[in-house]
């Protein structure tokens, strides 16, 4: 922020400084000789001055300021004419016929004025009023020429440097965003492919336990292998269902093609899991929590449900681990465009087991982050004053799944 405002400081100044170049000349003139004693001498020190302060706008009204100027170097000329020299140093044959602001006006303008051709028509009026052609005298060619030539092609060059600095800034910005769309392409191909390795490698394997698992529940004589089996089955079950959304939403963002199977609107059935199981499994174990649920939630999407459900889980999870006890509130909101989530417990009331907290792996959150990143959502954690935690996620309502086929499968 102070390196912001030192630029802007010094931008002011460089702006400033013509005007203000011009203004201390004509100070430093009446100090040196006086206030003028004569109509034309007050005359020309306010048109000088007037000019002189024009110059603060130069930037911004670069063009209105070179034509005043020109104006003032024509009255100037009127003068020497039809006003006796009441405007100019008729004393001194080389004195310039034109104000002090030319240089600075006129080189503005070729900088930064968009009329080309009015803009060469006023250079070259006042060159031909500076160097005075008709007079023969060398200095005062000369002294003209760098009055206004040398301002033109020092704006010339500042103008192209500018159109230069400019084109190798906007070179660079298209070479970032195309650096983006690669990168972006890149991850693009990535989530195909890893979409396809887990639809052929791990959705085979789960299949074959879902199966297997169903042949023993057939065959098993022992009624708690049969329930074993059963529960096996279903977990495998829902792994699959879970594994297919997964595998949808990762081939949704990276050809963004929406399923025509998943549209906006009530789904088939409850949006998500049940979390009043998960609230009983916390519950059972000593952590006492509050659900709230808000809105209807036959409008997320299945695969919003159960990240919302994954998110309730590991919330819950970690609340076990770390603050066993502690009174925990879960609030869910489901609304037309998203679904926001709020889990936040107290400080724990019992303390921790540390072979049950040493037991994770430590990224849970990371990954759970990673997942609701997914699917276009957003998750925050934070420690609160009190002692407690809280974990909020906002999900959107509606994600598109692409449906796994046999092409699809492929990457064709």
């Amino acid at each position: 922020m102070t390196r912001r405002l030192w630029e802007a400081r010094l931008q002011a100044l460089f702006d400033a400084g013509p005007a203000l170049c011009v203004l201390g000349i004509m100070a430093g003139i009446v100090i040196a000789h006086g206030l003028p004693d004569d109509v034309g001498g007050w005359a020309s020190l306010t048109l000088q001055a007037a000019l002189g302060a024009a110059l603060f706008y130069r930037r911004r009204a670069a063009l209105t300021v070179t034509v005043l100027t020109t104006l003032g170097a024509m009255v100037m000329l009127g003068s020497v004419y039809l006003a006796g020299g009441l405007l100019v140093n008729m004393e001194d044959p080389d004195a310039l016929w034109v104000p002090l602001a030319t240089p600075f006006a006129i080189s503005a303008t070729v900088l930064h004025a968009a009329h080309r051709r009015l803009t060469w028509v006023l250079a070259a009026v006042l060159t031909t009023a500076a160097t005075r052609p008709w007079n023969t005298s060398l200095g005062v060619i000369t002294a003209g020429l760098l009055f206004t030539a040398v301002p033109v092609l020092l704006g010339m060059y500042a103008a192209d440097r500018h159109r230069l600095i400019q084109a190798l800034t906007d070179r660079a910005e298209r070479a970032e965003r195309e650096q983006h769309l690669l990168a972006r392409q890149a991850r693009a191909e990535e989530r195909v492919r890893l979409a396809g390795e887990m639809h052929d490698v791990v959705t085979h394997r789960v299949s074959l336990m879902v199966l297997q698992s169903g042949a023993l529940r057939i065959t098993a004589t022992d009624e708690r292998t049969r329930e074993a089996a059963e529960e096996l089955r279903a977990a495998g079950c829902q792994a699959l269902e879970e594994l297919r959304d997964l595998i949808g939403v990762l081939r949704s963002s990276a050809t963004s093609e929406p399923s025509t199977s998943d549209k906006p609107g009530p789904s088939d059935g409850a949006a998500l899991p049940p979390l009043a199981d998960l609230v009983a499994e916390s519950e059972s174990v000593g952590v006492p929590v509050e659900l709230v649920e808000d809105g209807n939630p036959l409008f997320a999407s299945p695969v919003v449900a159960r990240t919302a459900y994954r998110v309730v889980q590991e919330a819950l999870t970690n609340v076990r681990k770390h603050a066993p006890g502690a009174p925990t509130r879960v609030h869910v909101r489901y609304g037309a465009d998203r679904v926001l989530l709020t889990v936040r417990n107290s400080a724990p009331t019992h303390p921790s087991d540390t072979a049950l907290t040493a037991s994770g792996s430590g990224t849970g959150l990371l990954g759970l982050r990673q997942r609701v990143e997914l699917v276009g959502g957003t998750l925050r954690a934070r420690a609160e004053t009190d002692g407690g935690f809280s974990l909020n996620a906002t999900l959107p309502a509606y994600v598109p799944t692409t449906p796994i086929t046999e092409s699809s499968r492929h990457g064709s």
